[in-house]
């Protein structure tokens, strides 16, 4: 047997257990191997009988005196007890619906257990311990000493992996460790072999976090490793070397009807240095909701454009995309410089703001007639071609591989041009300080912190149920003045499942009800792309009043004339996305309000939603969110493929520096990681598993 082994060839595993391994993904002997515990119960100490007392953790040594099972009066169960002394007492320990404990258990046998004490009307008593015979020869694996518990599946418990594993442990003396000896020793780290041993059954639970310091450590290593080797291997590239026009640069600024940030004029400026050098930019900007994002992204186009090349904007759906297209057209809107811009999504297609036919708008594409491109990701099907691709802004979406953009350089007429695009990513979600040097380790980062001046805070207030009703005055008051706003609610249609409201059954509620004498909208994500863009339309034209939807508003619209969101159900979304939600409003010189609607009182909800009133930006809300909700929740990290005690690490900064600072020190001396065979094999495959390269 070794590390390959599939499980079905463990004995006492078969294919029954290996199809239900699958579900904690477990293939493989060395699958369980590094199936850590989530955390242990510390039955180290073992008791005499004497000395126990009721509601503590406890192991108990002793003698079966007595065990035998009968039916519960009341209902139907069945109660395993037994009787067990030591040489200070007798104890009564309680089993129910576990038959088999009787099986395992035989009068005069010396036995080992652990569990919770209760007290009853008889005195103490164990409930449902975990039993285990007593062997002379063998330490005892879930009683006496610090027991791992694992994350479990159905059929497949703690108890039954503890046996698997340690049975399995031996395999490991033959594991070679991925980190170099002399580095495992520098860092003061557990060597693999002693860490894989104390991470499932440690002498103590000092061990047990020393273990797991190392798989730690080790994890975030590896995920800095990739990142870094991803953005020297990024840099290898070549891509075309866009002049800064300065000129150009200022005349366009000095038309816009508003005045940039300094913020604004920082983050341009470096982008603009980037996209000069032969090598591709990888950058991504990062800014608060209605920071003015868009606008530094189109100087960058505009830039690439004038020396001749063409750009593209991505956007994850269609209503951004229209958005983008709208924006951007205003932007460079009766100037003497104006780019032809087109527009593709799966149901649009326009150039210039006029209807045209795709093929017709892909053949112009082709031909370098069309300057900047705006669409979703039907901009980069293989049948859309450029002619000469050298810039691309992707929102919201910051996963875009070097194949993805040599497939944009290489599809047009100049198939042998081997550059391929800059690129800028755009995130409106503020992201945590651990997760931007982990997740997008491979990226550069601008962040945006100033707002537009001119823009007032959005008045936030929680609205228990009994203030409902004074919500809905305020929210009418607004559409008096000719006002607009959102009402979000958590699902499409009513759930069995979950006790939440939902866009569609409050829409028949509201427009029959409190705002009947009003228009209202609907919006949800099951919607075809044409109806939304319909809806929106009416949004934007003054048409609707109250549009009641789902979170399909959360990124990228913008109605001005908005000054209420209301978001009811509030404590089923997170913080990130409630911000979101509130930046939909406060986009103009009007003051706005956010009303947080919710039902549970509980402690947690209270504080996360006065952590959104209080908190000055996103940003603060961000680290908040993290420490509070964890990664794993936010920012799609469940779906990158980070490994689970990296992800459980993206609160701890300073380790993730440390990784991120000794993974640059190794690459530095062998960028491709040639004198490292096993760690450079490890290091590929994370680069595989979280999409960096």
């Amino acid at each position: 047997m070794n590390l390959s082994t599939p499980v079905e060839e463990i004995k006492r595993i078969g294919p029954k257990y290996a199809g239900k391994l699958k579900k904690l993904g477990i293939k493989e002997v060395r699958d369980l191997l590094f199936h850590f515990p989530s955390r242990y119960e510390d039955y180290a100490t073992v008791k005499s009988i004497a000395d126990i007392k009721p509601d503590e953790e406890v192991t108990i040594e002793g003698k079966v005196v007595h065990i035998n099972e009968r039916m519960a009066k009341r209902r139907r169960l069945k109660i395993i007890e037994a009787v067990i002394e030591d040489r200070t007492d007798t104890i009564k320990a309680v089993w129910f619906n576990q038959s088999y404990i009787k099986k395992q258990l035989n009068t005069e046998e010396s036995v080992l257990l652990a569990g919770k004490t209760s007290l009853g009307k008889d005195g103490v008593y164990l409930s449902n311990p975990t039993p285990e015979v007593r062997s002379m020869e063998t330490s005892p694996v879930h009683t006496a000493r610090i027991v791992p518990i694992y994350p479990e599946t159905r059929g497949v418990s703690s108890k039954w992996l503890r046996y698997i594993i340690y049975k399995l442990l031996p395999i490991a003396q033959n594991i070679e460790d991925p980190l170099p000896e002399e580095f495992v020793k520098e860092k003061e780290l557990m060597p693999l072999r002693d860490a894989l041993f104390n991470i499932h059954f440690p002498s103590s639970i000092e061990k047990a976090q020393e273990a797991r310091r190392r798989f730690e450590f080790e994890e975030i290593f590896y995920v800095q490793l990739a990142a870094l080797k991803t953005k020297a291997e990024m840099q290898a590239e070549n891509s075309p070397k866009v002049k800064t026009n300065v000129e150009l640069t200022k005349k366009f600024v000095n038309s816009l009807p508003f005045t940039l940030t300094d913020s604004q004029k920082k983050a341009a400026w470096r982008i603009l240095k980037d996209m000069e050098r032969p090598i591709p930019m990888n950058r991504m900007l990062e800014g608060d909701v209605g920071s003015g994002k868009t606008v530094v992204a189109a100087t960058a186009a505009l830039n690439a454009v004038d020396a001749g090349f063409q750009a593209a904007f991505m956007a994850p759906t269609e209503i951004l995309a229209e958005q983008h297209n709208k924006t951007i057209t205003e932007l460079f809107d009766d100037k003497e410089y104006s780019p032809s811009i087109g527009l593709l999504t799966g149901s649009s297609s326009k150039l210039n703001n006029e209807k045209i036919k795709k093929p017709e708008l892909k053949e112009k594409i082709k031909k370098g007639e069309v300057d900047m491109l705006i669409g979703t990701h039907a901009v980069i099907q293989k049948d859309v071609k450029f002619k000469n691709i050298g810039f691309v802004t992707i929102d919201e979406q910051h996963r875009f591989g070097v194949g993805q953009r040599a497939a944009l350089a290489k599809s047009g007429s100049k198939a042998k041009n081997k550059t391929i695009p800059h690129l800028l990513s755009m995130t409106a979600t503020p992201i945590p300080r651990s997760l931007a040097l982990t997740i997008y380790g491979d990226l550069d980062i601008s962040l945006l912190k100033e707002m537009p001046k001119g823009r007032k805070k959005v008045i936030t207030k929680i609205v228990p149920p009994k203030k409902r009703k004074e919500a809905f005055e305020l929210i009418k008051k607004e559409l008096d003045k000719g006002r607009q706003a959102f009402c979000i609610f958590p699902l499409v249609e009513v759930s069995d499942k979950l006790e939440a409201k939902a866009a569609t059954d409050e829409y028949e509620k509201l427009s029959s009800g409190p705002f009947k004498d009003y228009n209202l909208g609907l919006l949800h994500g099951r919607m075809k792309g044409q109806e939304k863009d319909e809806i929106m339309n009416k949004m934007k034209e003054g048409k609707i009043d109250l549009l009641i939807s789902t979170s399909v508003v959360e990124v990228g619209i913008d109605i001005p004339n908005a000054t209420i969101m209301m978001v009811d159900g509030a404590e089923r979304f997170g913080l990130a996305q409630l911000h979101q939600f509130r930046g939909r409003v406060g986009r103009d010189k009007h003051q706005s309000y956010c009303f947080l609607l919710t039902e549970s009182d509980s402690e947690g909800t209270r504080k996360r939603m006065n952590a959104l009133v209080k908190a000055k930006n996103g940003f603060e809300l961000a680290e908040y969110d993290l420490k509070f909700r964890g990664a794993g929740d936010m920012y799609g990290v469940r779906q990158s493929g980070m490994p689970d005690l990296a992800m459980a690490s993206l609160d701890n900064v300073e380790l993730i520096e440390e990784a991120r600072e000794e993974a640059n020190k190794f690459l530095e001396k062998d960028a491709k990681l040639k004198k490292w065979e096993i760690l450079k094999n490890k290091v590929e495959e994370m680069q595989k598993t979280m999409h960096f390269e």
